[in-house]
Order: C-alpha cells, then sequence, then structure tokens
C-alpha cells in the first residue's frame, strides 16, 4: 500500500464522529489541521483543501487533506488529496492553491525536500492534476525550482504559491525571503501551468513587518488592488500584530508594467486570538471570499481526549469601504437560520440576562444604541464555571477578549486587545458561535475577531454586564443544520 492510500485507510478507520467536531466550521476527519489550501471551484463544486497530518494532533510530515461543499456550511470529508510520497516533496506537501482548467483541477503546491545532511532545504512549485477526487503528480515537477530566482533570495523560504488566470495568461505569486531574511512576494507567468517563467518581485516588506511572508494571496476588487500575505516573528504595535505569525492585507495599485505592486500601509485581517493563512478565492457569482486558519502557532491547546486539532474559520464576503476591507459572514449562513428572538430598547444595568438569549450554535446581533457606561461586557458559553467575556471600555477606546475561563487548562494566549471605532458612533457587534469557536464582526465587517474555545458543551448560558445602564437591541437565531 502506497502512503496516500495508507493515508485514505486511516482516515476510514479513524474518523471522528461529526458530533465531536465543529458543526459549520471545516476541520479534519482526524489528526492535524493548519493552513487552508486550494480553496476553488471545480464542476461547480467547492473545493478545500489544507495542510494535515493524519496520524496525530501535532504538526508532521504534510499530507493535503480535502473537503468539499456546495455552499461552505456543510462540508463533506473526501480522501486525502497528496501524500509526501517523492523524492522533491518527501519532506512535506506545503500550502498551495488551486485552478479550473481544461486538463482537469489542477492543485499547485510546494514541495519540501532535504539533503542526505539533513541541514540544507530546497522548496519548489509542483503541480497534481485530477478530477476532484484523485490527483496525480505530473512528470515535470517541480515546474518552479529554486534557481528560477535571482541570486540572494531564498531557495529554503519560497513557497505557498497562489495561481490565478487573466486573459490567456497564468500568473503566480509566491512567499519568498531575500538574503537578509526580510520578506518579499515574488511573481511568476506562464502561458500553461506547466512551464513559468520569473518577473520580479510584487512586494517587499522594507526590512520590517517579519521575515518570511507566507500564504501570499493578489487580486483586485472593488476597484482596488488587494494583496494579503502571513508574515512570520512580527512585533507587536499598539492593538496590531500580536500572533507573532499575523496575517495581513494591504491595499493599493498594481503597475502592469514594472510588474510591482505599490502598496499602502499594513493592516491586520484579524484582531482575536486565533487567525493566520488567509487565502481567498473568486465565486461564479463574482463574490471573493476570504478562509483562514482559526489557530495560532504558539496557542494552541486542545483537550487531551480530542483526537482532531484546528479548524477554518467561517468564509467571509470581502468588499472595499472607506478604504478598508470589509469582511461579512457569508449570506449561505442565514439559510441555517432558526427560531429567531428579539429585543427592543432593553436596558442592561449590572448582570442582565434576557429570557432565550442562550445557547452554542448562535448568530446573535447586540447593537448598543445609547447608554451611559464606561465598561459593558457579554459573556458567551457561560455556566457557574465557565465562560467567554468581550468587554468594551469607552475611556480606553478598545474591546477586550477574555477566554481565561473558557475551559484552558494550559498556560496559553488568552485575552487579546483591538480599538474601537472612534467615539460617538454606534457599535453592532455580531457574534457566530459553533461548539468550538466564536468570530465577532464589529460593525458590518469592520473588524472582526475570532478565537477558538474548548467550552464543555453544557455552558449555553449569555449575559451581560454594564457599570452604569445601556440601551440594547438584541437579535439572536439558532443555527440548524
Amino acid at each position: 500500500m502506497d502512503i496516500l492510500e495508507k493515508a485514505r485507510q486511516y482516515e476510514k478507520e479513524n474518523h471522528v464522529l461529526a458530533e465531536e467536531r465543529p458543526a459549520f466550521h471545516a476541520a479534519p476527519p482526524v489528526g492535524w489541521m493548519n493552513d487552508p489550501n486550494g480553496f476553488s471551484v471545480y464542476q461547480d463544486t467547492i473545493h478545500l483543501f489544507y495542510q494535515y497530518y493524519p496520524y496525530g494532533t501535532e504538526w508532521g510530515s504534510m499530507y493535503w487533506g480535502h473537503l468539499k461543499t456546495k455552499d461552505m456550511i456543510r462540508w463533506e470529508d473526501c480522501p486525502a488529496a497528496l501524500a509526501p510520497d517523492e523524492n522533491y516533496d518527501k519532506d512535506g506537501c506545503f500550502s498551495g492553491s488551486a485552478i479550473e482548467t481544461e486538463a482537469g483541477h489542477v492543485l499547485i503546491y510546494t514541495g519540501v525536500s532535504k539533503d542526505e545532511t539533513g541541514l540544507h532545504t530546497m522548496q519548489g512549485q509542483c503541480i497534481a492534476v485530477g478530477d476532484g477526487t484523485n490527483y496525480k503528480k505530473i512528470a515535470e515537477n517541480p515546474v518552479i525550482r529554486g534557481n528560477m530566482l535571482p541570486c540572494g533570495f531564498s531557495r529554503a523560504h519560497f513557497r505557498d504559491p497562489k495561481v490565478w488566470k487573466c486573459g490567456d495568461t497564468y500568473h503566480m505569486a509566491v512567499g519568498n525571503s531575500d538574503e537578509e531574511g526580510n520578506g518579499q512576494i515574488v511573481l511568476f507567468s506562464g502561458k500553461d501551468v506547466t512551464h513559468w517563467q520569473y518577473e520580479g518581485v510584487l512586494a517587499h516588506n522594507g526590512g520590517t513587518l517579519g521575515r518570511m511572508w507566507e500564504c501570499p494571496d493578489f487580486f483586485e476588487l472593488d476597484g482596488t488592488y488587494i494583496l494579503i500575505c502571513s508574515p512570520q516573528d512580527m512585533k507587536a504595535a499598539g492593538y496590531e500584530f500580536h500572533n507573532g505569525h499575523n496575517s495581513l492585507y494591504f491595499l493599493g495599485s498594481y503597475d502592469k508594467e514594472e510588474k510591482r505592486f505599490l502598496k499602502g500601509a499594513p493592516r491586520s485581517l484579524d484582531y482575536g486570538l486565533d487567525f493566520y493563512a488567509a487565502h481567498t478565492t473568486c465565486l461564479p457569482d463574482g463574490r471573493r471570499i476570504l478562509i483562514g486558519w482559526m489557530q495560532s502557532w504558539d496557542s494552541n491547546f486542545i483537550p487531551p481526549e480530542q483526537k482532531w486539532k484546528g479548524m477554518i474559520t467561517l468564509p467571509r464576503e470581502l468588499s472595499v469601504r472607506d478604504g478598508a476591507l470589509i469582511q461579512k459572514p457569508i449570506r449561505e449562513l442565514e439559510h441555517y437560520r432558526q427560531n429567531k428572538i428579539t429585543y427592543q430598547n432593553k436596558t442592561v444595568e449590572g448582570e442582565t440576562h434576557f429570557e432565550g438569549i442562550c445557547g452554542r450554535l448562535l448568530d446573535l446581533t447586540v447593537e448598543i444604541s445609547s447608554g451611559t457606561f464606561d465598561e459593558f461586557s457579554i459573556d458567551l458559553a457561560k455556566d457557574a464555571e465557565h465562560y467567554t467575556r468581550f468587554l468594551i471600555n469607552r475611556k480606553k477606546g478598545i474591546l477586550e477578549i477574555d477566554r481565561t475561563y473558557s475551559g484552558m487548562i494550559r498556560d496559553v494566549v488568552c485575552i487579546r486587545r483591538a480599538e474601537l471605532p472612534e467615539a460617538g458612533r454606534g457599535l453592532k457587534l455580531r457574534f457566530i458561535m459553533d461548539y468550538s469557536s466564536i468570530e465577532l464582526f464589529i460593525n458590518e465587517g469592520e473588524k472582526v475577531l475570532s478565537t477558538v474555545i474548548y467550552t464543555p458543551l453544557s455552558a449555553r448560558g449569555i449575559t451581560f454586564g454594564c457599570d452604569g445602564s445601556a440601551v440594547v437591541q438584541l437579535e439572536q437565531y439558532d443555527i440548524e443544520l
């Protein structure tokens, strides 16, 4: 039995029951998941691949796991798509992308191999072609080798290809670093997916913003060019960039002659505790959809009995508004909303609970319309012992998330803060809750905070707290699949 078939057999024999995994967030059938890969549409079905190690809940030699869906809410497990079974990828099939072509569904990934000493690593871009279930690596791999890069560019940090087609030309953005360890994105082009030529440096970190720039994505949206990347080892700045390994976006313009992106200021994609390796696709209806790995490299606790680790965020619809990237939950979620409960112009003073506002599979919107207070809090997944708190501090102008009492029994990061919209504007908070996660969308997607929680499912309470008086509007739906 070859390596891939062995992994597929292991998946079948050790598949974790659906009720023990997230209800509507993509997660592995067993084992470890990290970066989303190959998010794409093929034959009218949405496919999602991911970095995968089936044999344990820690990072290992990378495979590609595989899921598919029609609506990005209900996910169907598929057999593992790629295994590290060739000399050029024997140390891992790292992240990449996918595209539909006349030849079939093409996966573009980074093959990783070390020399016999184990000290020198080479990374090259490779291709597998398939039918939506089975994929075959082509004989020409790697189709892009490190020696195609200019001198002084790293061959060991050259990964995560993102491919798209414009007219009759394919383009590929790849993460890289220069000889001084500065992150950059390099650009290639080709008339097909097998033959490529180097075009230049699309963007460079200028000696700041971390080291290696992983998981690049480059596209035009609402008349603006956008670059997304995930820099490693970034320093925090105020309330920005606190994850160490961060996901950023830049708005800017593209010089097509020079093949260079003229970027604006860096901005965080997510202000929560668990988000990395953002990846987008464009749906046939024109929507640009973003997902990310809902975990942090340095804060990855799970309960010891759990047989899977890692999940993907709820997909988000992107748009540009007032010079910023807006992220909203995909509209398909609304098809699964049931049991609407609303409260209008209710006052919160001290600790307050509203009848029926509770649960763990929820879409809950809290709008603070007026009030006199310094602090306002919302506790989710609450019982006598557990809760995850979202605290608004008006004096400091921040929102704080605190999952200290969510069930964590390890010394992991539990508190994160983000700046609120400027004073005088209303505040609308939309919480999407799955069994093991909370995603908060502020003011229709101006900011997003994602966090993983492993709170007992019996903790279903939701309470509100206020050190003065606040008037709120509430709208809650159960999510029923």
